[in-house]
């Protein structure tokens, strides 16, 4: 679905790009929804469709290191983690307006119109009252990185009191099943932040000045997210391009906001291989390895997100009535 630059419009003229973007985001899922009775049924295109989400899950959930919880590498846990893996995709439905609307901008952020805010705050909140300040609204912009990070320390908290629960002698059974609905969660956002198509304002076919002559037609997304990797690459393409297992050091939305900017950095060169036919069939080695590297981007990040989790709930938790 496409995203429309609003800043430097007049008011009526913001109305009306928002109004068509409203509209084609109808069109869209009606389209999808409606594709599903059909003889062919296409995948929605919201963020590396079915397949690609589930092998960033899978393959991160299969290399995290043996000091993770046992319970965490089980098979059972990485079916569990791979299935939820495009959860956040199956909330998109006209069945359920309120719930799509509202985690629709969850999935991107377009670093050109978020950047001319400042520099991105660490809260939610604090970001939003930019927004609103400068005139903007968020669902343009998108909300990718707070979503993340706020589902990580979720993660890490569940973690944290499966740690008090087995130091107990408790049941963790239950709280063994949120740890793997966080982690599933989780990687559905990691997942959208390593397809660069997901943060920018070239979202879906180039707009504005096109020098090099990129694709304008609105088929880039899902062609290259969902068609192209579905019948081309395979887990053991992306596997064998996933980086060593590490804890992530320092502030972790920091580090979650420079993996999207290390994302941002290659969405010309996706607009390139598609120029020259990349992605199209079967492709070109280029465009196969460059997807691949994108989908190993991800779930090397979610495996040593859910990692650094993990060793991160081992540490104590500061007593917010100290000094009070």
């Amino acid at each position: 679905m496409s995203r429309y630059r609003l800043s430097g419009q007049t008011p009526v003229a913001r109305e009306m790009l928002r109004g068509a973007r409203l509209r084609r985001m109808i069109r869209l899922t009606l389209a999808c929804v409606f594709s599903m009775g059909a003889a062919w049924q296409a995948p929605c295109a919201y963020g590396w469709g079915n397949d690609g989400h589930r092998i960033i899950n899978r393959l991160a959930a299969s290399g995290l290191p043996s000091d993770a919880p046992a319970f965490l590498r089980s098979e059972a846990a990485m079916d569990e983690i791979e299935y939820l893996g495009p959860e956040p995709d199956r909330w998109r439905s006209l069945a359920e307006p309120e719930l799509s609307a509202a985690q629709a901008p969850e999935h991107f952020i377009d670093f050109e119109l978020a950047d001319k805010l400042g520099p991105l705050p660490h809260k939610r909140f604090d970001f939003l009252a930019k927004v609103y300040a400068a005139g903007e609204r968020p669902e343009t912009i998108g909300l990718q990185p707070w979503q993340a990070d706020e589902v990580w320390e979720r993660l890490k908290s569940a973690m944290r009191d499966y740690r008090e629960l087995k130091a107990g002698g408790k049941d963790t059974q239950p709280v063994e099943q949120a740890i793997l609905f966080y982690a599933g969660w989780l990687g559905h956002y990691v997942g959208d932040g390593s397809q660069p198509l997901h943060t920018t304002v070239q979202y879906n076919g180039w707009t504005g000045p096109n020098p090099h002559g990129y694709t304008t037609n609105h088929q880039i997304h899902y062609e290259f997210e969902s068609e192209f990797v579905s019948a081309n690459i395979h887990a053991g393409d992306v596997q064998a391009e996933m980086t060593a297992a590490r804890a992530i050091e320092g502030d972790m939305f920091d580090a979650y906001v420079a993996y999207l900017r290390r994302t941002a950095s290659c969405v010309e060169e996706l607009y390139q291989l598609e120029k020259a036919g990349g992605f199209i069939g079967a492709g070109t080695a280029a465009s196969r390895a460059f997807t691949a590297a994108r989908l190993a981007a991800g779930a090397s990040m979610l495996r040593d997100m859910i990692y650094t989790a993990w060793l991160d709930s081992a540490q104590p938790v500061p007593d917010r009535y100290a000094g009070k």
